[in-house]
This record gives structure tokens, sequence and C-alpha cells, in this order.
């Protein structure tokens, strides 16, 4: 765009006697109407083939066929300089629309980048549009703020099909779950969360998929979705209490190693003890996941199981039969134990998302529900900026226990 010419802008300085800021602000803003105006006007004349003021003659032609100017209407936008009233040429068919200003957009200032802010902030859609006309002044409809969402839906479909680093350290799955329109009811439904820590020690989320049931299959998907966007490898997959990720894991990434979440096997294995047994239990079962050494770890499982086995064989049994996966840790120094130890990283995070969906009991679709999941997304992981704590003390570790598999 080409500036004003200096002799020019000095002679319009000169001849508004500028007195204050607001004086330049009020020229500024006629200035900016008629800018408009006028490109509105080219607009049209574009359009019909002739400029205002030139006659047109209809011999020989189709008078019927033909098109032209029908007056003006009368419109206020909001500008980032105030509000701005211009007058809309319109033709006698109807058929321009000021491409300049578009047919939904009164607020030149970006009033879709606002609706697109409220909505990632998870307020309703009629809460949006309230939010609108407090702010702007202008009436929308919740089905224009839901149009008007359905813009980023390109964007979300590309975050999801990002390409991935090839070597992720630490991935943790995680799911919180929706109700979700389908099929004319609401259904309970996961979205199933994949963070990963990379090997400069950031976090980033991975992508989420919507799903109805877990399984090894629906693991798998995820899992070699990971590979087909060029994850290579995982050394630690750190989980919940997930159904069917195991046979998903060991078929995708045979060589990673499972540690489930100590704290979720907690509270899983001892749902059903009673007030009056938690705090001796617990204090048994302290000894199993505070131990230093895996060995010191069997001994008190040992001891955890004679005095309990009696009263709660299902909580003695549940520690048994997933200490594969319950003692993956022990192999670890310290720094790498506080990462995998539990899965509070993507809590924290599913905390968040939580937060922002708390107004929002269910969702109309898939897609709805994944829109706003990924604003949350994009506004979280713009906030993750720092490493995980003693970093270069961890990558030093997994250098030594996993450098024959640096994928390039």
């Amino acid at each position: 765009m080409e500036k004003i010419p200096a002799i020019m802008m000095k002679e319009f300085v000169n001849s508004q006697k500028f007195e204050s800021t607001a004086d330049v602000m009020a020229a500024m803003k006629e200035m900016f109407a008629d800018v408009l105006q006028q490109v509105m006007e080219c607009e049209l004349e574009e359009k019909l083939g002739y400029e205002k003021s030139e006659r047109v003659s209809d011999e020989g032609e189709n008078t019927v066929s033909k098109n032209y100017r029908n007056g003006y209407s009368k419109k206020t936008v909001k500008t980032q300089l105030g509000e701005v009233d211009i007058r809309i040429p319109r033709d006698r068919k109807g058929e321009y629309e000021p491409g300049i200003i578009g047919k939904y957009d009164r607020n030149a200032g970006g009033m879709e980048e606002k609706i697109i802010g409220l909505y990632a902030c998870g307020l309703s859609q009629r809460d949006i549009a309230e939010q609108i006309k407090a702010l702007y002044d202008v009436e929308i409809s919740p089905e224009l703020v839901s149009k008007i969402s359905e813009k980023i839906m390109p964007e979300v479909t590309a975050w999801q099909n990002r390409p991935l680093d090839s070597v992720y350290p630490f991935v943790f799955l995680d799911a919180i779950h929706y109700k979700v329109k389908e099929n004319h009811q609401y259904v309970t439904k996961a979205a199933y969360v994949v963070l990963g820590i990379n090997t400069d020690g950031r976090k980033d989320i991975l992508g989420i998929w919507i799903g109805q049931h877990e399984s090894a299959k629906f693991w798998a998907g995820v899992l070699n979705d990971l590979k087909s966007r060029g994850v290579k490898d995982v050394y630690l997959f750190c989980v919940d209490g997930l159904n069917g990720f195991r046979e998903a894991i060991a078929a995708a990434y045979p060589q990673a190693q499972i540690q489930r979440c100590i704290i979720h096997q907690i509270r899983s294995s001892t749902r059903y003890v009673s007030w009056k047994d938690i705090k001796a239990l617990m204090a048994d079962l302290k000894r199993v996941y505070q131990s230093v050494t895996e060995e010191e770890a069997l001994t008190n499982l040992m001891a955890f199981k004679e005095t309990w086995a009696g009263q709660y064989p299902s909580c003695v049994k549940s520690w048994e039969e997933n200490w594969d996966i319950l003692s993956t840790f022990y192999a670890y120094p310290p720094e790498i134990r506080k990462i995998i130890y539990t899965t509070n990283i993507i809590e924290g995070l599913n905390r968040q998302f939580r937060k922002i969906t708390k107004n929002k009991p269910s969702f109309t679709n898939d897609d709805s529900l994944r829109k706003i999941l990924y604003l949350a997304s994009r506004n979280i992981v713009e906030h993750w900026t720092a490493r995980c704590r003693n970093w270069d003390q961890v990558i030093s570790q997994l250098e030594i226990l996993f450098g024959d598999r640096q994928a390039g």
C-alpha cells in the first residue's frame, strides 16, 4: 500500500487546525469513512461495468437484463476508531454485496476473532451473542456464532494431522468424558488426550481423539496415527487404568515401557476398603510404593498381602496383577521417577479442560467438542514455555539408558 505524499499530508494538517489528539482522531475517523465509501463505490462500478456519473445508452441492448444503481442504505460499522456511519450503495437487482465489509461483519476491527476467543473460553453460543451485544451493540444470533466457529474446523484438522517429532521420551495417555449428541440422543463419549514430552523437555499436546468405547483396537488406531505422523519411538508410556492400552502399545511400540499411575492405582484398589481400616491399610501400602528398590517393594508387598488379603482380596490382587506396570519406575533414577510416577502432568491439563467446558453440559456433535478442546489446547500450550525441572539431568540419564534407540 502506497503512503500518502508528504506534501498532501502537510496541506491536510494545515487545513484542519488541530488543537488536540481528539481532533486528530476525529479527522482520521472521517478519513476512514471517506476511504471506505470510495472503496464501495469502486466495487459497485466494477460490478455494473460503468462509473457513477457515466451515461449508459439502452440502444441495441436488452434493458431487462441491465442493472443500475439504486440509492444507498445506511449502516454503522464498529471500528478501532469508534463507530463510523457509512452509506452502502445499492443496485436495482440487489446483487451487490460490499466485499470490504462482508454480509455478516459489522465490525471492521475483528469481531469474528472476539467471537472465537469467547468460544475458546467456554461460553455458550447464547452467552457469546449477549457479550457481543454488550461490547459492540450488534445483534447476532446463536446460529451465526456457530457458523463463525465452524471456520476453524480446517485449522483443527490440520493441527490433529500435523507432523510430530521422531522421538518422545515420555508420552501420557488419559481420557476426559463428555455428553455428546448422537442419533438424536446424548451419549457419554471420551476425549482421549495424548500429551508428550519431547527431547528438549517441553510438553506438547500430540492430539485429541473422540471415542465411545475404549479398547485395544481403539488405542491401536491412536498409536498408529502417531506413527503415521512421524513418531518412531517412545521410551515410556504413562497411563492410568485405561482399557486396552497394553496390547496396543505392544503392537505399535514394542520397545516402549509402561508405567501405571500409582495414585490411580491407590484410588482404584482401595475403593471398597472400610473407613475404619483405611488408615492402617494405607500405612502398609505406602511401604510398598515408597520403597527405594523393587526388591524392597516386593518384600513389603508380600507383607501387605499377609495382613490384608483375608479382608480385602481384590485390593491385594489388583497390585499383584498389575505389578509389571506398577514397578517400572523402580528401574530409573529419582529425576525420571518424579516424571513417570503419576500422571499428574496430563491430569493438570484435563483440569484446565474441565474449567473451560464446565458451562457446557453437552455438545451437539463430535466436531463441537473437538473445536472447543482444540481452542483450549492452543491457549494452554502457548503458556508451556519452560522445560521440565532438572531436564539436563533427565536427558543425561535417558541418553545412557536409551542411547542405542536414537531415531534420527
